[in-house]
C-alpha cells in the first residue's frame, strides 16, 4: 500500500489549491473526488448547443489566482485568460430604474446623481470606508491564518474601531447613503457569504471594496476554466487525482487522522485535508465519538434555473440583478420563515454575452439564481419546485422579461440537488451563515481542534466562501499541514 503525505477529500477549488502548494513543497498528495470531474461546486453543463456554469458565477480578487500560480512556479496567463467585466453588474429595480455598477467613478457618480444627488459624496465616502475595512482586516483575517490571539495582535489598537463589528451591514450602509435603491445595491454583497445585510456584521462591507474597487473578472471559456486550469497545474506538480472515488470514512489511529476508506479500501496518510463542508465531515465521515451536531445557523442556499433561451435580450448585461420591492422581507422569508422569497430578487448571468459560443446563434444561455433557505422541513422542494419555478418566471415577466415562450432547454437545481452533488449540509452554499456579531471571524479553522492530522479547506472554513476566498483557504490549510509536518519531524 502506498502511503501519502496528505490525502485530500474533494477536488474542489480549495482542495486543488492546497494540493498544488503541498506538492510544490515536495509532498506526495492524493486527491479523491466522488464526482466524475473536478471542481466541487464549480461545474459545467452542456446540452443541445448551450453551455452553463452550474456554480460560482462572479470572480473577484485576481491577484489571489496570480499568487497561486506563482507559488507553483507558473504564470497565470499561460493557463487562464481573465478578462475584466464591464459593467460589473447591471441593477434593475421594479420601477424600471437601472444602474450599471462600474469602477469608473465618473460614470458611477453620474448614475448615482440621477437617483439621489446627495448620495454621490456618500458613495465615495462608503468606498473609502470599505477600503479602510480591507486595509485593517485583510492581513489578519482574510489573507492570513485563522483568527487567534496572534492574528488579533496584528491589528493595532488604534485600528480596532475601524473593524466595525458592532453594527450590521445595513446600519453602516445607511450611515453613508440615503437612497433605498443604493442601500439595496450595497446590502446585496451580504449574499456573497450567504447572509442577510440586516443581521451580518458591518465588517463584511469589505466585500464591496473587493468588487467595486478591484473589479469583476471572467475566465475566457467560462468559470469552469478555473477548475480545468487548477487540475492541469496539479497534474504538472505531481498530484494524483482519482475521480469517482467517494470517501466513506476518515480513519483514526493513535488519536489522529490516519487516512481514509474508499469502497472498503484503505488509504494511509500523515494528514487528511477535507475539502468538504465541515459539518458534513463531522456528521458523516468521522467515528461516532467525534460526531458533533452542527448547531450553527446555515447560510442561504439557492434555487437555480439553467435556461437555453431563443432570441437575444438587448437589455441584459453579463451579470444582472432584478431587485424586489422589499429586500428585508426576502431575508425574513429565507432565514425566519424557511421558505424561498415570495417576492424574490433574481440574478441572471448570461456568459453568451461575452462568449457567444456558449449558445447557438441568436440564442442566450441564462443562469438564473434566487436565494433559497437551506433544506428545511417547512418547504418541500419535491412538491413545490415546479410551482416556484413558475413563480420566478412570472416575476421576471412582471419586470418586462417574459421568456416563457422562448425556452428551448431547461435544467433545475434545488437545495436538495446541491446537497447531493456537493456534500453541502442542507444545501447551504457557504456553511455557517454570517448573521451574528463578529461572525466574520468565527468560521471553522483550517486545523481541526479535536483531531490531530485533520485539516479543512473550502467555503465552510477560514476565511470563507467565494472562489478567491476558497483559494486562500487552501493556502491556509497547506501552511498548517506543512508547519505541523516540520514540527513532527
Amino acid at each position: 500500500m502506498r502511503r501519502y503525505n496528505t490525502i485530500v477529500i474533494g477536488a474542489g477549488v480549495g482542495g486543488l489549491s492546497a494540493a498544488i502548494r503541498l506538492a510544490q513543497a515536495g509532498q506526495r498528495v492524493l486527491v479523491l473526488e466522488q464526482n466524475p470531474a473536478v471542481g466541487g461546486k464549480m461545474s459545467e453543463l452542456r446540452d443541445r448547443g448551450y453551455r452553463w456554469d452550474r456554480g460560482p458565477s462572479v470572480i473577484t480578487m485576481r491577484p489571489v489566482f496570480e499568487d497561486l500560480f506563482a507559488a507553483a512556479g507558473r504564470r497565470l496567463a499561460d493557463y487562464l485568460t481573465l478578462e475584466p467585466v464591464e459593467p460589473l453588474t447591471r441593477y434593475v429595480w421594479p420601477d424600471g430604474v437601472r444602474l450599471d455598477a462600474t469602477r469608473d467613478l465618473a460614470r458611477m457618480a453620474e448614475q448615482i446623481e440621477s437617483i439621489e444627488p446627495r448620495d454621490v459624496e456618500g458613495y465615495l465616502a462608503y468606498l473609502a470606508y470599505a477600503a479602510r475595512l480591507h486595509r485593517v482586516t485583510g492581513p489578519a483575517f482574510i489573507y492570513g491564518d485563522p483568527v487567534s490571539p496572534a492574528t488579533l495582535l496584528q491589528v493595532p489598537m488604534r485600528d480596532w474601531p475601524a473593524v466595525d463589528g458592532w453594527r450590521t451591514m445595513d446600519q453602516a450602509i445607511r450611515s453613508h447613503v440615503r437612497s433605498p435603491r443604493l442601500r439595496q445595491l450595497l446590502g446585496r454583497f451580504a449574499t456573497y457569504v450567504g447572509a442577510s445585510p440586516y443581521r451580518a456584521p458591518a465588517t463584511l462591507n469589505v466585500i464591496a471594496h473587493v468588487e467595486l474597487t478591484g473589479g469583476v473578472w471572467y475566465p475566457r471559456g467560462g468559470i469552469y476554466a478555473i477548475a480545468r486550469a487548477l487540475e492541469r497545474l496539479a497534474g504538472e506538480r505531481g498530484v494524483e487525482i482519482r475521480q469517482g472515488a467517494r470517501v466513506e470514512a476518515i480513519t483514526v489511529a493513535s488519536g489522529r487522522a490516519s487516512g481514509v476508506r474508499v469502497a472498503g479500501q484503505a488509504f494511509e496518510a500523515e494528514s487528511v485535508l477535507a475539502n468538504v463542508d465541515v459539518a458534513t465531515v463531522y456528521e458523516r465521515l468521522l467515528p461516532e465519538p467525534l460526531h458533533r451536531r452542527a448547531l450553527f445557523e446555515p447560510s442561504v442556499s439557492g434555487f437555480v434555473l439553467l435556461l437555453g433561451v431563443r432570441g437575444l435580450s438587448p437589455g441584459l448585461a453579463h451579470h444582472n440583478i432584478f431587485f424586489n420591492t422589499d429586500y428585508r422581507s426576502e431575508f425574513e422569508d429565507v432565514f425566519q420563515r424557511g421558505r424561498p422569497p415570495q417576492d424574490p430578487t433574481i440574478y441572471i448571468t448570461a456568459t453568451s454575452k461575452t462568449d457567444p459560443e456558449h449558445a447557438p446563434p441568436g440564442c442566450e444561455n441564462w443562469f438564473v439564481l434566487v436565494n433559497a433557505p437551506p433544506i428545511d422541513k417547512r418547504w418541500d422542494w419535491a412538491r413545490e419546485a415546479e410551482r416556484y419555478r413558475d413563480h420566478v418566471f412570472a416575476t421576471l415577466a412582471a419586470r418586462g422579461l417574459d421568456v416563457r415562450d422562448r425556452i428551448e432547454v431547461e435544467h433545475r437545481l434545488t437545495p436538495v440537488d446541491l446537497e447531493r452533488l456537493t456534500g453541502a449540509r442542507r444545501g447551504a452554499l457557504y456553511g455557517m451563515s454570517s448573521n451574528a456579531m463578529w461572525s466574520a471571524f468565527r468560521r471553522p479553522a483550517n486545523r481541526a481542534a479535536d483531531l490531530p492530522g485533520l485539516y479543512f479547506a473550502g467555503g465552510t472554513a477560514h476565511p470563507g466562501g467565494g472562489v478567491p476566498m476558497v483559494v486562500l483557504s487552501g493556502a491556509a490549510a497547506a501552511r498548517a499541514i506543512l508547519h505541523d509536518a516540520r514540527r513532527t519531524r
